[in-house]
């Protein structure tokens, strides 16, 4: 009898539940769109495609049988910690050492004053979560990073985007942008941008206008998040200080050592003002209670013990090389109309074609040929930049970038043809 009655429950339940449940979904749902770029990964993964999509980092310099030792090591003598619940703000040494990371960039930061997130990725969640109200706006560049326009999506935020050139945000442009919208009455939260090895254009911002933009958004009361994962990643000479090294209280910085140690342990950090530290945190708390305590012990491990400056020096070694290969092969192989950056460091070229071609429509076309990129829409929250895309170089070998560049050369004059746009000699 007993198991005929939940027999009879099971089916009622099953005759009742909604059949569909984006019914129940609340407003907010309606803004949480996939990735492009995680769309292409079914794609861009297969053996025979030459990605240039992805920002993967080339764990080939990593040590691994050094970072075998560290985990054992860390299981066998600390394991009862590591494994274990931990801070809601972070490792308490880890903080140290991660104040010890960010003095490279000119940043003197106490310790309570950082908190460790699960990637950079999340602490953009929590400040959304925090500042963000349905119809506020939040500036960032254009292009700008395709993870950050989707969590401003998600909090209902109106993305505007503010004009770039070869220099990273344009001064004028920012204080153009913030007259209109005040003229508007539109209620400006913060100024979001990446100042080093830009993602998705890799152009760095000179000192000088680190200190100008500074300026603006003081004088207008508009904070500045400044995220950071490519700074210590410069090819020839290191970039400029971090903003956040000159304005200890208007700017939130953000850092991530899925760059520059490993991605995969998913550790990053956010450097706030006093006064969003509390908040910061319980909000952090309510997400995920704490961060890992085993990949925050590792990675700490690591920059106690190993010549983790000479690592990131390999990093760079490594990915100069492969920025040359792209570049000379745009330079062989891409038509005139054609431009590029030229990037002193990160992992990216953002390539600017004819307007009369569509990288998104063109992509089956590259697939076909065996390469895949990012097309310019999918670094927009309006849908411009149908005529520009992303390269990444930092995870195919030199050859492969060389091999993926010749195909997709090939298919922007097909494409070029086909839309009768004129070849310049």
């Amino acid at each position: 009898m007993t198991s005929q009655g939940t027999s009879d429950g099971v089916e009622r339940f099953r005759t009742h539940a909604p059949e569909n449940l984006q019914e129940r979904f609340a407003h907010r749902a309606a803004h949480m769109k996939p990735s492009e770029i995680r769309s292409l990964f079914a794609v861009a993964s297969r053996p025979e495609i030459v990605s240039l999509a992805g920002g993967m980092p080339n764990l080939t310099a990593i040590p691994m049988e050094t970072m075998s030792e560290i985990v054992e090591k860390l299981v066998r003598e600390h394991g009862m910690e590591a494994l274990q619940y931990g801070s809601g703000q972070g490792h308490p040494r880890l903080r140290e050492q991660i104040c010890d990371v960010m003095a490279l960039e000119g940043i003197r930061a106490n310790p309570d004053d950082v908190l460790v997130t699960t990637g950079s990725q999340q602490a953009l969640d929590l400040i959304s979560r925090i500042f963000i109200d349905p119809g506020d706006v939040v500036l960032v560049e254009a292009p700008s990073y395709v993870g950050a326009l989707g969590t401003f999506s998600q909090y209902e935020a109106d993305v505007v985007h503010v004009q770039m050139d070869n220099d990273g945000l344009i001064p004028d442009a920012l204080r153009d942008a913030i007259k209109t919208l005040r003229y508007q009455g539109r209620k400006i939260k913060f100024l979001y941008l990446i100042p080093n090895y830009q993602n998705p254009a890799g152009v760095l911002l000179p000192a000088d206008r680190r200190t100008e933009i500074l300026d603006i958004c003081r004088e207008e009361k508009i904070f500045i998040v400044e995220d950071n994962p490519y700074g210590l990643l410069g090819f020839d000479r290191p970039s400029p200080n971090a903003m956040r090294s000159q304005d200890s209280e208007n700017v939130i910085y953000l850092g991530s050592f899925s760059k520059t140690i490993v991605p995969g342990f998913r550790i990053g950090w956010a450097l706030v003002p006093q006064a969003l530290r509390e908040k910061l945190v319980i909000a952090s708390e309510s997400s995920i209670l704490c961060p890992s305590n085993f990949s925050q012990m590792a990675i700490s491990s690591y920059l106690a013990n190993q010549p983790w400056r000479d690592q990131i020096a390999s990093f760079c070694k490594l990915y100069k090389e492969r920025r040359d290969a792209m570049l000379e092969s745009l330079d062989a192989h891409f038509p005139k109309a054609a431009t590029w950056t030229k990037p002193q460091g990160g992992f990216y070229v953002w390539v600017t074609l004819p307007p009369e071609i569509d990288t998104k429509a063109m992509m089956p076309r590259a697939i076909v040929a065996k390469v895949a990129y990012v097309p310019g829409t999918a670094f927009y929250a309006d849908g411009f930049g149908s005529w520009s895309m992303r390269l990444s170089y930092c995870y195919p070998t030199p050859d492969r970038i060389r091999q993926g560049i010749a195909a997709l050369g090939k298919v922007v004059e097909q494409e070029m043809e086909r839309r009768g746009v004129p070849q310049i000699n």
